[in-house]
């Protein structure tokens, strides 16, 4: 009794058995325990809804039935981890990008966020309002004026050698050299789709850089009659053609 009523409560309460009474009726009822084990008390010192006195000491083991139950939620917690992962990863993105993004791009994002809540309205088939006509991502909607600026998607690019075919933004523009619709142009022109011509869209551009290529390969080439040395009987060198008209007139 000296300790009081709160620190007996406690104790009671951690042996499963009723906190009630007085402190002295609390007392006593602790003190029950001195001399006789949980499992061997009456069962009208235990509190409602308590466990079993044989689960309310330190040794006590968990039920098999709660550890399949336990289990089972740790595979579905994994499960659902497992199919929400890229979802996950890109949550995550799209916070570090956030955090990085300027205050002016924060404004216009801003804005834009509150021209669609504007536009917004239950009947689907309305046309969405869109007057900045910015391109449409992936869920129908016009995509952030910050990622449409970030990407350069205002500026337009044209390609003779794709059937003048436009291009929006600078990533899809150096894109578009190695796909098949530029490579094929290539091709009926006759002209490899190489390195060299990265960044040519002019069909005659393209055909006089090929001409300028294929030169510089012919100077490059082996030619034997300038390159291929004789000498007369004076010591003197000349090249194979040279050779060959002077020995023709007699003069060697």
């Amino acid at each position: 009794m000296v300790v009081g009523p709160e620190k007996l409560k406690e104790a009671l309460g951690a042996l499963g058995l009723k906190t009630g009474g007085t402190i002295q009726q609390r007392a006593e009822r602790l003190f029950l325990t001195k001399n006789i084990s949980l499992e061997k008390l009456d069962r009208k010192h235990f509190a409602k809804g308590s466990r079993k006195p044989e689960q309310n000491g330190v040794v006590a083991t968990p039920h098999v039935g709660d550890v399949k139950e336990i289990a089972l939620l740790e595979a579905k917690i994994r499960r659902l981890c497992d199919l929400l992962d890229e979802t996950i990863v890109r949550t995550r993105e799209n916070v570090e990008k956030k955090q990085a993004l300027t205050y002016e791009e924060m404004e216009a994002e801003r804005e834009e966020d509150d021209v669609q809540a504007e536009s917004e309205s239950d009947d689907e088939d309305q046309q969405i309002y869109n007057p900045l006509k910015l391109p449409m991502g992936w869920d129908g909607k016009p995509i952030p004026y910050w990622l449409y600026k970030l990407h350069g998607l205002g500026q337009e690019f044209k390609c003779e050698i794709c059937g003048n075919h436009s291009y929006w933004g600078r990533r899809a523009y150096e894109r578009h050299f190695k796909e098949w619709r530029h490579q094929h142009g290539m091709r009926c022109l006759g002209i490899p789709n190489t390195k060299n011509f990265n960044e040519i869209t002019s069909i005659e551009e393209a055909k006089l850089l090929w001409e300028r290529i294929q030169e510089r390969q012919g100077v490059n080439k082996w030619r034997p009659d300038l390159e291929e040395e004789y000498e007369d009987q004076e010591g003197n060198i000349y090249n194979k053609k040279t050779y060959t008209d002077l020995q023709r007139q007699g003069l060697i």
